[in-house]
């Protein structure tokens, strides 16, 4: 053989040897990343290689792990949330004007009903309040409503993955705030329209914007726990929350309580989370002291309440879907 042939057969095992380390190497990686990620889902408490679903099994999981493995898993709640907003058309140009024409829409009936039929005196500041307590009250009807249905629609993803069942009405809370934000931006169009005062304490309702999506958060779960065992939960809940919304200050400033409903208002926590809202949006007026304390009161409460109820059950859920 000559020498050419030689270095020829030498370099052709020298490749091969390199092709079958490389192939090793790949092998040894993917190898140590799925021990990596089985020893963390180990670690975690909650989730293990292996899930078994049992019938009738109800308690809480470790918290701590539990809710460290929802912050982990976040990025699968906004592509969840992303994913919705697409087959819903609400990314389009028209989809989002949907969004702002519909509850602008019922804002003008019960303008036209409540001002012109009532005779109120206050036109413009009527309309400016009664746009921004519809659209924030759609925002949380919204979150309620598709938080209701996502664990029903998901059950594909229930019986085929495994994660923590959470993620799943608060990916349609974020959906509902995202679509909440077009007609916020027309609210303070319709806000310089009708001569409304303009001041930093506006900045304020931030405060109860988040208590609005802490309590949203805490009902969407909720009712995505009682949707899973009663299925006719969806069916009455439009007429449950078109009641909430004849007894909440959207059609009526937060002083101007009906007096057959003011002993109640207080086991309503809309009044305090709406009403402390749209006072400080509209009018740049401060609530009293008790109205931020009750909206954190009543958000926080909700959502440990809905939170737990739902993490208590979901281990149900794949067998009940």
């Amino acid at each position: 053989m000559s020498e050419a042939d030689q270095a020829t057969g030498h370099r052709d095992a020298g490749d091969g040897r390199t092709e079958e380390q490389a192939a090793a190497d790949a092998a040894a990686a993917d190898h140590a990343a799925n021990r990596e990620a089985n020893e963390r889902a180990a670690r975690s408490g909650y989730l293990t290689e292996v899930q078994v679903y049992e019938p009738h099994r109800v308690g809480l999981p470790p918290l701590v792990p539990y809710f460290r493995e929802l912050w982990n898993r976040r990025e699968f709640a906004a592509e969840l949330s992303r994913a919705e907003m697409r087959s819903a058309n609400t990314r389009t140009f028209f989809g989002q004007i949907w969004l702002v024409i519909n509850p602008l829409l019922l804002a003008g009936v019960y303008f036209i009903l409540l001002f012109i039929l009532a005779r109120r005196q206050d036109g413009a500041a009527f309309f400016a309040h009664l746009t921004a307590g519809i659209f924030a009250f759609y925002f949380i009807s919204g979150a309620i409503t598709t938080g209701a249905r996502s664990v029903v629609g998901g059950g594909a993803l229930i019986a085929n993955m495994s994660f923590p069942r959470l993620l799943m009405p608060l990916s349609s809370v974020r959906t509902a705030f995202f679509r909440f934000l077009p007609p916020l931006a027309v609210y303070f169009a319709i806000h310089a329209a009708t001569g409304q005062p303009w001041s930093w304490k506006m900045l304020l309702a931030a405060y109860f914007l988040g208590c609005m999506t802490v309590f949203a958060a805490g009902l969407a779960a909720l009712f995505a726990t009682l949707q899973v065992y009663f299925r006719d939960t969806l069916s009455f809940l439009p007429y449950f929350l078109r009641i909430w919304l004849y007894l909440s200050p959207v059609l009526w400033f937060i002083e101007e309580v009906p007096a057959k409903l003011a002993p109640f208002m207080k086991f309503n926590p809309l009044f305090s989370v709406l009403g402390g809202f749209t006072d400080l949006l509209v009018r740049s007026d401060v609530p009293p002291l008790h109205i931020w304390v009750m909206a954190a009161v009543w958000s926080v409460l909700m959502a440990v309440v809905g939170f737990l109820f739902f993490i208590s059950r979901e281990r149900e859920f794949a067998v009940r879907l």
